[in-house]
């Protein structure tokens, strides 16, 4: 038997209706930027909401789809998801449908899945939502995800911490791949320097963290540990940049005032991608403290950056930076204190973790991510037709 679509080349449906973080719409990007038309893949149709197919190159073989219903609310995009996606796919002529959020509604078949939202999944995360609507729609999440999980021929995660974790809840999956994000090459221009002596040129060590507010991002914890370095008379100030809203950015807020951390602690809302290389660039200490990420893009971000970087000990950190920062329990202020304080006290450690940082961010690249992704969707779908 011929596998269907092997002699006239493979035609990929993509729907990134759901792209709607920084994130996932850098992965999608990425992987398009870096598509190697050797794959054997004739077409790849996106359909995306107007602005991110706009953020899209031109190539013969890319076919962007837009609907009005995407740009309208949620109920209107996940109706259009599971009432017309499919029609339109099969229209077209696509051969297997790539679902870059695992929530997916569209009972197109064959499927293939991306993880990249672990929210859901994480042990201890959701009880940090108290009950109410944000963690119903969590749950909710958890199971769709689940169902498109069981019912995709192939599921790509971007850590083995992912990997892991999810098939703890859904059960083990049959075909399953790494495709980790890559990192912008704006990123990968070193910072203008390290400086080595903080306590001799008299200049505050600045410390950046960038992420919006939210329960697991912990920011009002790092706010706690800069207080603490301040009280051992380390001269030291917090830039925290993607502003948030909500109870999280209250109590973020509210931590700062009663650390009396307005004269030392600078808040910069969402900035555009493109702005945040210059941002780091005047940065001493990168901090990341979430506890829950799939493959967190800032951290990669630091590490191409070449900057110290005190992390995290939750999640799939330690699996992305290895031996390149000081880690953390981003729940206690006092170890995160600790962890900042070992990168200002030793020039030659710094230097040493920024440079592992730095090498380790270079296997993380846009083109790897592409080729492993459509290598695996088109593996996976001569592999599901060939058994029928």
């Amino acid at each position: 038997m011929t596998p269907k679509g092997e002699t006239a080349g493979l035609i990929v449906g993509i729907d990134a209706s759901r792209n709607r973080s920084g994130g996932a719409i850098a992965h999608l990007k990425g992987i398009i930027d870096a598509f190697d038309v050797k794959l054997g893949i004739a077409q790849v149709h996106v359909w995306a909401f107007k602005s991110l197919l706009d953020g899209l190159p031109d190539r013969p073989w890319l076919f962007k789809h837009h609907h009005p219903m995407l740009e309208k609310s949620l109920f209107q995009q996940l109706w259009w998801q599971a009432s017309i996606l499919k029609r339109d796919a099969e229209r077209i002529g696509c051969h297997v449908l790539f679902a870059t959020d695992a929530s997916t509604l569209c009972n197109f078949h064959p499927l293939v899945v991306l993880s990249q939202d672990l929210l859901s999944y994480e042990p201890g995360v959701m009880q940090t939502y108290r009950l109410g609507r944000t963690r119903l729609r969590l749950e909710v999440i958890k199971r769709v995800q689940n169902i498109a999980f069981r019912r995709a021929i192939g599921v790509l995660f971007l850590t083995e911490y992912a990997r892991k974790l999810v098939q703890a809840s859904c059960g083990n999956l049959s075909t399953t791949a790494l495709a980790p994000h890559g990192v912008d090459d704006a990123f990968r221009i070193p910072a203008p320097g390290l400086r080595t002596h903080f306590q001799v040129d008299g200049n505050a060590i600045r410390c950046t963290y960038v992420s919006s507010a939210d329960f697991y991002k912990h920011q009002w914890n790092v706010v706690k540990a800069i207080r603490l370095l301040r009280d051992q008379g380390i001269l030291v100030t917090l830039t925290l940049i993607g502003g948030g809203s909500g109870k999280a950015r209250q109590l973020l807020d509210r931590t700062i005032a009663e650390c009396g951390g307005a004269e030392w602690t600078t808040q910069l809302d969402f900035l555009k991608h493109s702005e945040l290389p210059a941002q780091l660039d005047h940065a001493d200490i990168f901090v990341f403290a979430s506890s829950c990420e799939n493959l967190p893009v800032t951290l990669l971000e630091g590490m191409a950056k070449a900057l110290p970087i005190a992390c995290s000990n939750r999640g799939p950190m330690p699996e992305v930076l290895g031996d390149g920062g000081e880690y953390f329990d981003p729940l206690d202020p006092t170890s995160i204190a600790d962890s900042i304080g070992r990168l200002i006290a030793s020039p030659d450690r710094r230097k040493l973790l920024a440079t592992t940082a730095h090498e380790r961010a270079d296997t993380f690249t846009w083109s790897e991510c592409s080729n492993r992704t459509f290598s695996f969707i088109r593996n996976s779908y001569f592999q599901y037709v060939t058994t029928q």
